[in-house]
């Protein structure tokens, strides 16, 4: 399938969508903390979705139960929101949100500590979101894709953790995965080139330790095969003629 180039009404939609889930992002911090359950976070953030006027787009898609993936600790992706689930002092915790706003969609990430964290893993955290800036100072016209995947790579590597190499950002929009396919590491070749238009979910997916993984019995959550603790964080971005426009950050919030 061709990468397709969003229309002006398309990219009005697909902004809404992103403002939503930027506020999100807004409204949940003081849940994150120990003693809440995932369920508890999940509920938060569907009431919000559906009184802006978006559906959870993570609800059924491949038959996955939640409104959002909320994974914890060395689960890196598609954890399933559960009320037996508890957050508790030192942990991490992702949450992944994906939008549907008039028949256009967006997708985003963060990573969040829970009460008291070792440095070392704030580290961790600060290094992820650190390589998504690093990698779309090339998401510009006329670069390509892996221009942005070797951006990324080089800053984490050289910060001593290990790049997920098994899951990769994709184009989003008008379907949640869209072309291209956007690996956080180098492939070896250009691909696509870049034009305004495209809708971009770039999302560096770090570990600590191994960047070995596993899906567990319940075919959802995955985690590192040896229990480091990971972290994940997404944007949806627009190709401009200019600078990039990254669509799920309020203002100057990062």
């Amino acid at each position: 399938m061709a990468v397709r180039i969003k229309s002006d009404l398309q990219i009005t939609k697909i902004r809404k969508a992103s403002e939503i889930i930027a506020d999100c992002f807004e409204i949940i911090l003081p849940y994150i903390k120990p003693g809440n359950s995932t369920k508890d976070l999940e509920r938060v953030i569907e009431d919000y979705i559906i009184k802006s006027g978006g559906i959870p787009a993570s609800k059924g898609y491949c038959g996955f139960p939640g409104a959002l993936c909320i994974s914890v600790n060395e689960e890196l992706i598609h954890g399933i929101p559960s009320s037996k689930k508890i957050l508790k002092d030192g942990d991490i915790v992702s949450l992944d949100i994906m939008v549907w706003y008039d028949r256009c969609v967006s997708d985003a990430t963060r990573t969040y500590c829970v009460g008291n964290v070792k440095s070392d893993t704030k580290h961790l955290l600060e290094i992820t979101k650190q390589s998504f800036f690093e990698g779309i100072k090339f998401a510009r016209k006329g670069n390509h894709i892996n221009d942005i995947s070797k951006a990324i790579q080089k800053y984490v590597e050289s910060n001593g953790y290990s790049i997920i190499k098994d899951y990769i950002g994709h184009g989003v929009g008008i379907d949640i995965h869209e072309e291209p396919e956007i690996p956080n590491y180098d492939v070896g070749y250009k691909g696509v080139r870049l034009e305004p238009g495209m809708v971009l979910a770039i999302e560096p997916m770090v570990s600590s330790k191994s960047s070995k993984v596993k899906v567990l019995k319940d075919k959802w959550t995955v985690v590192t095969v040896d229990k480091s603790m990971c972290s994940h964080y997404e944007n949806t971005v627009l190709i401009t003629d200019g600078d990039p426009e990254v669509l799920t950050l309020r203002g100057d919030k990062i």
